[in-house]
């Protein structure tokens, strides 16, 4: 209950900074989007770890550090999930095991964002914690469906706390509308002391590439 307060506390301290936004050249927005993510790393049976789709979406403050718009400063609050997904075949395949494990995470990305004729980069420290992780699994037998799992699993082994980067490109337009692509990388290793996942994690890493739509405000 104290994280989805601590993050609508966020958001609405976002929108009420927006009346002084406008005076100060700061432009209040939205974005969301499509994540496409997985792990890095030095991982045992890599193939098994596959990409997976999820979402993100939050508000955004663009903060004009030259007067034409050409460098700003853009820190961010954005829900993200992330993870993977997996697909076992054992006994020459009459065994199988497939499904996802989504990491949901709160990213907060300080992004240094530099605009010319409506295309954008933008590069910044990124700092992500992990609110919950969500495993959904079905196992089958010469094709037929013995189990079906949902289930939160436990994070005592996992660095909620990580450190990482965010780099992308895209177009603004003049009234506010963008698109962009970014890539996410971590710089924290997933599993505390090498190992989650049946043991199977040593220096893992979320990596997520991201594409996204939003829209700033006016500001003055």
């Amino acid at each position: 209950m104290k994280k989805q307060l601590f993050i609508l506390a966020t958001v609405a301290a976002a929108f009420a900074l927006a009346p002084a936004a406008h005076a100060q050249g700061i432009r209040l927005g939205v974005k969301a989007g499509a994540n496409l993510s997985n792990l890095s790393g030095d991982l045992t049976d890599e193939d098994r770890f596959q990409n997976k789709v999820g979402f993100h979406g939050g508000v955004m403050l663009n903060v004009g550090l030259i007067d034409d718009g050409f460098l700003s400063l853009q820190p961010e609050v954005l829900f993200s999930q992330k993870g993977f997904e997996f697909d076992e075949n054992r006994l020459f395949g009459l065994y199988n095991n497939k499904g996802n494990v989504t990491y949901n995470y709160l990213d907060v990305p300080v992004l240094l964002k530099i605009k010319a004729g409506g295309f954008y980069v933008e590069a910044g420290p990124q700092y992500s914690y992990l609110l919950k992780i969500k495993d959904e699994s079905t196992r089958t037998i010469a094709g037929v469906i013995t189990a079906r799992s949902e289930s939160e699993r436990n994070i005592d082994n996992i660095n909620r706390n990580e450190l990482g980067y965010a780099a992308g490109l895209g177009y603004q337009s003049e009234l506010g509308l963008l698109i962009g692509l970014r890539y996410n990388g971590s710089l924290t290793d997933f599993a505390k002391n090498n190992t989650y996942y049946n043991g199977e994690l040593r220096n893992a890493r979320n990596s997520v590439f991201q594409a996204s739509v939003g829209f700033l405000l006016p500001g003055k």
